[in-house]
């Protein structure tokens, strides 16, 4: 599997969404869903819409780690979800395939969705994970709050959070570039 890492330019990270949403509504969702909620791609899959219709927060529990998780959607995000579910049914999956009556997209159908809409932006390392990734990567340029941003992704240690959302890397990146052998530059 390869590493996949955050969309680290918030006009980026626009530009894919209204992209997204020129062109396929339920894409669209799907990506302002993994942004907003820091959920994993099998988890935001299982839901359906009566999850999510009329509520300010939603109890799932975590296909990999089996616990239960709260999270409260984002007063940006419920207006999206509720033009995009008006006039659907309770028992409808949020992201439903259309190939099939009542079944979610798979995993790799998010995968192409969001790999297809980046190549079209010049991006690479993308997948699903790229939408929880966006969504740490940026609540801790927001927040600065690492042992929070650690709890809501259920990570045993702040190092394992930083390296996720590419905090690590980018201090690794700044330190050698910003490295100098000319005389009188460097530290004596």
């Amino acid at each position: 599997m390869n590493t996949v890492e955050p969309i680290r330019d918030m006009d980026l990270v626009m530009d894919l969404a209204e992209y997204l949403k020129s062109n396929n509504e339920r894409d669209y969702v799907l990506f302002m869903f993994g942004i907003y909620t820091g959920l994993r791609i099998s988890d935001i899959l299982k839901f359906r819409i009566r999850d999510v219709r009329g509520k300010d927060a939603v109890y799932i529990r975590e296909k990999k780690t089996g616990k239960e998780k709260r999270f409260p959607i984002n007063s940006e995000l419920k207006p999206i979800i509720e033009e995009y579910i008006a006039g659907k049914r309770d028992y409808e999956y949020l992201f439903k395939s259309p190939r099939y009556p009542n079944k979610p997209i798979t995993r790799q159908q998010a995968y192409n969705v969001l790999t297809d809409a980046a190549k079209v932006f010049g991006l690479e390392a993308i997948g699903t994970h790229t939408l929880r990734k966006t969504f740490g990567y940026h609540m801790y340029q927001q927040t600065h709050d690492a042992v929070t941003l650690m709890e809501i992704f259920n990570h045993a240690d702040i190092s394992v959070t930083l390296r996720y959302i590419g905090i690590n890397q980018d201090n690794k990146d700044k330190l050698i570039k910003s490295l100098t052998f000319k005389h009188g530059k460097g530290k004596r």
